[in-house]
């Protein structure tokens, strides 16, 4: 575990001083930036115009919203080999070249892509969820602060499974599934929507299928002590850690039928 650890960080290096060889790497920085920034100013401007939601606030969705952009970055930033893996190693034939590697085939596949400009978005969430905890005058206390280091971590490895399944998936198709972002990005964007004014089937599809509420809702509920129990607060590291596992199956269950596609 210790040498598969090191060498996945060897590779997150050496993406990294590569990407920055070019001279204007910082420009892509910026350009995510903007991005990320510029992506919840519709609810604020929403929220400026009509007021609150009955007792939702622009700091309640912001404070929601960001633990979910949050995780998705982290995610997106560790194991962003995965997106690229149908169309960069799988339909070229490369994969071929990573079973022959007495490693880790999940490192290797994690690894082999690394942007430096897609940690701003876990930056960035971080930061609008500290806003959002000082506009809701919420002290951090430590156990708060364990409470929303889970949240990120679980709804990291969530959304580690998310590419992970659509990588397994990918062994059957031989190409990426469009259907996926679904997951990703429209997964996070839900969570603009205050729970109680969520449909049912919503709710229960990211609840059981994506166990979206758990990292981002839920987690901000207990911090904040809004009228749900606290112990769901607490989920958000087994629920991603749930789905993380069974994604890897699907994963597992792919590589064992895997053809070459040949390159």
């Amino acid at each position: 575990m210790i040498a598969e650890g090191k060498i996945y960080f060897k590779y997150l290096r050496m993406h990294l001083l590569s990407g920055m060889e070019y001279k204007g790497w910082w420009l892509m920085l910026i350009q995510v930036l903007i991005v990320v920034v510029s992506d919840p100013i519709a609810t604020v401007l929403l929220f400026s115009r009509f007021g609150n939601i009955g007792e939702w606030t622009v700091a309640h969705i912001i404070l929601v919203y960001s633990l979910a952009v949050a995780s998705f970055g982290l995610a997106e930033s560790l194991c962003r080999g995965f997106d690229y893996f149908p169309w960069h190693l799988l339909r070229s034939g490369d994969f071929d070249r990573l079973l022959l590697r007495p490693r880790s085939l999940f490192v290797q596949v994690a690894a082999s892509r690394f942007h430096l400009h897609r940690l701003v978005r876990p930056v960035t969430g971080i930061c609008a969820a500290g806003w959002a905890l000082g506009e809701l005058g919420i002290p951090l206390t430590p156990g708060r602060l364990g409470i929303l280091a889970m949240a990120l971590a679980g709804g990291c490895l969530m959304y580690c499974g998310v590419f992970v399944l659509t990588s397994g998936l990918a062994f059957f198709t031989i190409k990426g599934l469009d259907w996926i972002y679904l997951l990703t990005n429209a997964s996070y964007q839900i969570t603009r929507c205050p729970e109680p004014y969520m449909p049912r089937a919503l709710k229960s599809v990211f609840s059981f299928v994506l166990p979206m509420l758990f990292i981002s809702f839920y987690p901000a509920a207990t911090v904040c002590g809004w009228k749900y129990p606290q112990w769901l607060g607490f989920l958000s590291l087994p629920a991603g850690a749930v789905f993380l596992g069974l994604s890897l199956l699907v994963w597992r269950i792919g590589v064992r039928h895997y053809k070459s596609t040949g390159s």
